[in-house]
């Protein structure tokens, strides 16, 4: 259990870094300069996403045989991979066309905002890898909010100082890392 919670964890907050949802949250941050009802909502947002990623990961390992399900979540682990190198852009409209309380705003906008994304995906194939549903959504919230708040708490200051190319590579290498290890067979299934 505990390495369920630390690839997930690991995964997201690495994969998340540049992410159209940390571009999401430094813009609510800018706008509406109240950083405990955006990372309330992010939380929100994030375990409600990720426990329905998680349930539909674990119906999945259910409908495959378990080499056929390893080829399939190896090959999905070395696509997300790809898929993060390429980085994600999210229109400023988004945070200025919401005119509900910010806690609200932020549930709705990040809830939208991770329906098939990445860590959305990442959160469905590594419920399928461990048989520890709670702990890979606890993990990956837990990803998310390493990546976001610091986001939320930082605003626009710094994010044009961090350089996001290396992180999307070395999220990359992670995904397609575990992508391998699973085709090759390593780790429990």
């Amino acid at each position: 259990m505990l390495e369920a919670f630390a690839v997930s964890t690991a995964a997201v907050a690495v994969g998340e870094i540049g992410d159209k949802t940390q571009l999401l949250a430094l813009m609510l941050a800018a706008r509406f300069k109240r950083p405990v009802p955006i990372i309330l909502g992010i939380l929100a947002a994030t375990v409600i996403n990720h426990a329905l990623a998680g349930l539909m990961g674990e119906w999945l390992r259910t409908l495959f045989s378990p080499d056929t399900f390893r080829y399939a979540l190896g090959l999905s682990f070395i696509g997300v991979g790809i898929w993060a190198l390429f980085p994600d852009k999210v229109e400023e409209t988004e945070a200025k066309t919401c005119h509900y309380s910010i806690f609200f705003a932020t549930l709705g906008l990040f809830f939208m905002a991770e329906i098939g994304d990445k860590t959305q995906l990442a959160t469905m194939m590594l419920a399928a890898k461990y048989d520890a549903l709670i702990t890979v959504i606890a993990g990956t919230t837990l990803g998310m909010l390493i990546a976001d708040v610091p986001a939320v708490l930082m605003g626009k200051a710094a994010s044009p100082k961090i350089p996001l190319h290396y992180i999307r590579y070395a999220a990359a290498s992670i995904f397609c890392l575990l992508g391998v290890c699973v085709l090759a067979g390593l780790g429990r299934f």
